[in-house]
């Protein structure tokens, strides 16, 4: 093997970017934290009473449906929920009674990490995705809005109002035409899309020797997420007063709400900051500043963050619980992270 080949091999890719190792290797200081926190709360889904209304706080296992449920009309595209087992017949009548039209985004009601989220262009995709996943899952409007967001608050019980913590810009998958390479060789070439090429060289599989012309941006994935092979750009530079009241407003219109991410599309920043957006789904306590995962973040000072994050979830948690919240008992947990785990197995 090359130098070359080697120094763009998945394992040194992987190897060089912190942002790529096993969730399990960057979480396990936290890990021993959380039994700390765990201990001194005499809990140990004490995150649960991070956010009163949504299941376990929104650590794992609850319904996107239910969450979205309590966002006001008017921040939300449309989106309704199908029942399984489902037939093509029946989502189409389904897409045609709530106004959706290809393209719609079909993802698993419960589900993580951009598990089984698809952007459906056909009724042809509809046949293979449920053959894929004979689970609940929701179809939504595909929002053609060109800025994409993860947009971090945080509000203590014991005070008035809420700030915003993180943001993140997402950039989709691309790769830019040089006139000469095939859209195979520019994946290839591209240590973020190579990542991907199981996923890629299926989704794209009849343009894979098309030449892009110098100068084109192809759009490999329009799902934002980051095991999808979206970057993350750190946007803490659009933290201000104005967006922290923004969300602020936006959040105390969701009962029980404190603690997580939006993540939202909007035409553009001026927008964002007049909440003029469209949320396409709210997680808990079980989301993450992502702003960390920006490319060559130093994994010191997003270990600190995360360290702190966990300390916001604790305090969230115990101030909610002094004021009355129960913490989730350890059966009830363990019969909901079952069901999670079933829900999240493919088929």
């Amino acid at each position: 093997m090359s130098w070359k080949k080697f120094r763009n091999s998945n394992f040194i890719i992987r190897l060089t970017a912190w942002e790529y190792w096993p969730f399990g290797i960057v979480q396990f200081p936290l890990f021993i934290y959380w039994l700390w926190l765990s201990l001194r709360a005499r809990s140990v889904l004490f995150f649960s009473a991070s956010n009163p209304t949504i299941v376990l706080g929104g650590m794992f296992g609850e319904s996107k449906h239910d969450v979205l449920n309590l966002i006001p009309e008017r921040y939300k595209p449309k989106t309704v929920l199908v029942k399984a087992p489902a037939k093509k017949d029946m989502v189409l009548r389904t897409m045609n009674d709530h106004g959706l039209t290809f393209p719609v985004i079909f993802k698993p009601d419960l589900g993580e990490r951009g598990f089984m989220v698809k952007k459906i262009v056909s009724e042809e995709q509809i046949d293979s995705y449920l053959r894929a996943l004979n689970k609940d899952f929701l179809i939504q409007e595909f929002l053609d809005l060109p800025i994409e967001l993860g947009v971090f608050y945080t509000r203590f019980p014991e005070e008035t109002e809420g700030r915003v913590t993180s943001v993140v810009i997402k950039d989709m998958l691309t790769v830019t035409g040089d006139g000469r390479s095939t859209l195979e060789q520019l994946i290839l070439d591209k240590p973020r899309a190579k990542l991907q090429w199981p996923k890629l060289k299926v989704t794209h599989s009849q343009l894979l020797n098309s030449i892009l012309p110098a100068g084109e941006q192809f759009v490999l994935n329009s799902i934002g997420n980051h095991s999808l092979g979206t970057t993350f750009v750190n946007g803490e530079h659009l933290i201000n007063a104005n967006l922290s009241k923004t969300f602020d407003t936006i959040s105390k219109q969701i009962d029980g709400f404190y603690f997580g991410r939006y993540d939202l599309r909007c035409s553009s920043i001026e927008d964002l900051y007049e909440g003029k957006i469209k949320i396409m789904e709210l997680n808990g306590c079980g989301a993450e500043p992502a702003h960390i995962y920006h490319p060559g973040f130093p994994l010191w000072k997003a270990l600190g963050i995360l360290f702190t994050h966990w300390k916001n979830i604790f305090l969230i948690s115990m101030q909610n619980h002094k004021k009355g919240v129960q913490f989730t008992s350890y059966k009830e947990g363990k019969a909901i992270y079952k069901k999670f785990k079933e829900a999240t197995l493919p088929g």
